[in-house]
């Protein structure tokens, strides 16, 4: 990974002593061409990462995820193609303001992550996430759920719903809602495998207001998932 130049790698200790030299200069130091930035989170091997970038190429595009085995490919691949308008970066979700300064992320995308039945504070459309959240994007930056899981998305509706955050897609049913195009056609390991289950993919996106208490949602009556993925092979890349 380090000898990526499409990948930043900051260690935690120094981070936390002497912040990231790059937070509010990703246009301009990090990207050739200063444009709207938009992150994924949980990027994996960076299939929607570098799809996204090559659908938009008028806009920048960063992928986060603290497992580098997994980032190698996408980075592979962006470096192969001389992308430049993708990059990567390896570091803790949780700490994921620490990296950019207000207001200079304007999108943000959550692909398939770990619907944390269980774990409330590790679901990353979770209050304590959106407020992390709040901090990098734009006032009203828009944040884009895509899961195969039932109860992530219901969990994910109601607390949209109870804070009256601007929804502008809503669909339980993607494939089949007419709401698919260039970005949301994009599809990840992970997405082809739920389908090829049988399994119906979501699509849920709000914009975040910059101000305004945030409201866990109830969610005891809510049917948690009956399925796990499969465990991945260790495949080699994929040719995005």
């Amino acid at each position: 990974m380090r000898e990526f130049e499409c990948v930043d790698q900051y260690p935690r200790e120094e981070l936390l002593r002497l912040g990231f030299p790059y937070a509010g200069k990703w246009n301009g130091e990090r990207f050739a061409t200063p444009a709207p930035i938009t992150v994924e989170l949980g990027c994996g091997r960076g299939e929607y990462t570098v799809g996204l970038a090559k659908a938009n190429p008028e806009r920048n595009f960063i992928g986060v995820d603290i497992k580098g085995a997994r980032m190698w490919a996408g980075a592979r691949e962006v470096e192969a193609s001389e992308m430049q308008n993708a990059r990567f970066l390896r570091c803790e979700i949780e700490n994921i303001d620490k990296f950019f300064a207000p207001g200079e992320v304007s999108e943000i995308w959550i692909t398939f992550p770990d619907p944390q039945m269980k774990k409330t504070r590790k679901r990353l459309t979770s209050t304590r996430f959106l407020e992390l959240y709040r901090r990098i994007l734009t006032p009203g930056g828009v944040i884009n759920l895509k899961t195969d899981s039932p109860f992530l998305y219901e969990y994910t509706r109601r607390l949209v719903e109870l804070n009256g955050l601007p929804v502008l897609a809503d669909t339980d049913d993607l494939y089949a809602s007419g709401l698919v195009d260039p970005v949301t056609a994009i599809k990840t390991y992970y997405e082809q495998q739920w389908l090829s289950r049988g399994k119906k993919i979501k699509l849920l996106s709000f914009r975040l207001p910059p101000e305004g208490d945030l409201i866990e949602p109830e969610e005891d009556d809510i049917e948690r998932d009956d399925y796990r993925a499969i465990p991945r092979p260790n495949l080699p890349a994929v040719d995005l």
